[in-house]
């Protein structure tokens, strides 16, 4: 299961995301946009090992050929950067500009899933 989520709705005033997903069995968790250390922690204190977390990476310099400049406020926020010393995520995804590259990449990602269903 995919889920999509913004901010931090595992740990929002509501819990809405928890309360959607809490006691869903899945044969895997692809948790996109997850901002926060606390999210990864409760999907894998709540699913084991069939989270798997995925972190994009891409140099400065490939952003800015994309047009993307830095800001002040926002690029150096926790829900932009909180992630940034994490630590191991399951897979990496290397998106430098190398379009090959990329695919190869998601191609072994979506092949691990499709060995889990």
């Amino acid at each position: 299961m995919c889920v999509p989520s913004s901010g931090s709705p595992v740990h929002s005033r509501n819990g809405t995301l928890r309360k959607v997903v809490e006691g869903v069995s899945q044969p895997v968790w692809l948790v996109s946009d997850t901002r926060r250390a606390s999210d990864i922690q409760w999907f894998r204190e709540a699913y084991g090992a069939v989270t798997q977390t995925v972190r994009v990476v891409a140099l400065e310099q490939s952003r800015q050929q994309r047009g993307w400049v830095f800001t002040a406020g926002v690029d150096d926020a926790e829900s932009e950067c909180g992630l940034d010393n994490f630590g191991a995520f399951d897979w990496v995804i290397e998106n430098h500009g190398d379009e090959r590259h990329l695919e190869e990449q998601l191609e072994d990602l979506v092949a691990f899933v499709h060995s889990r269903l």
